[in-house]
């Protein structure tokens, strides 16, 4: 038998995008507000590698990470997707602005080995968590890079992410010993 061990905190990271500054401005401060401090952030991408989402945000999207201090258990990433889900709720009720979703978060967890998004659409390739929240691992690190899956959406196959998932990686080796 296999003696079963724990698995390691991961490094919560939180994707953000919009066209509007103001929405990605609140959608750090409702993240640091309940999920603490953010230890590394992206610049702000341009969002160009799709129209999938224009008819229901806009035009111009822009989209950023967060990588969050507080260690997560990987085990949480449902609850983690749940509460984004209810936080793009909460902003779109605002009224702020015309789109019906002026405001996308999509949480994930990034390991040595891998990021790991989470979603609610099921495919062939995702693992059932919970709630109707999926898993699917986006990118793997082999070879001193990040890799592509057959899956991964376009945008994360762009080496200015996988620089900032470096720089991610980096941060999580350094705080593990």
């Amino acid at each position: 038998m296999v003696n079963i061990q724990p698995h390691r905190p991961v490094l919560l990271i939180l994707a953000a995008f919009s066209r509007y500054p103001e929405a990605l401005d609140w959608a750090r401060q409702t993240a640091e507000d309940a999920w603490g401090p953010i230890s590394l952030a992206s610049e702000r991408f341009d969002h160009r590698e799709t129209d999938y989402y224009e008819a229901s945000m806009g035009t111009d999207l822009v989209k950023t990470f967060f990588a969050f201090e507080t260690p997560l258990d990987p085990a949480d990433l449902a609850e983690c997707k749940e509460t984004s889900n209810r936080w793009e709720l909460d902003y779109q009720q605002l009224g702020r602005h015309p789109e019906s979703r002026p405001l996308n978060l999509d949480p994930g967890y990034l390991t040595e080995a891998k990021l790991v998004l989470a979603t609610a659409k099921d495919r062939d390739h995702r693992v059932y968590l919970r709630n109707g929240i999926y898993a699917e691992v986006t990118l793997h690190f082999q070879r001193g890079a990040w890799q592509a899956r057959p899956w991964t959406y376009p945008d994360y196959q762009r080496p200015d992410y996988h620089a900032f998932f470096l720089r991610c990686r980096e941060y999580l080796r350094q705080r593990a010993s």
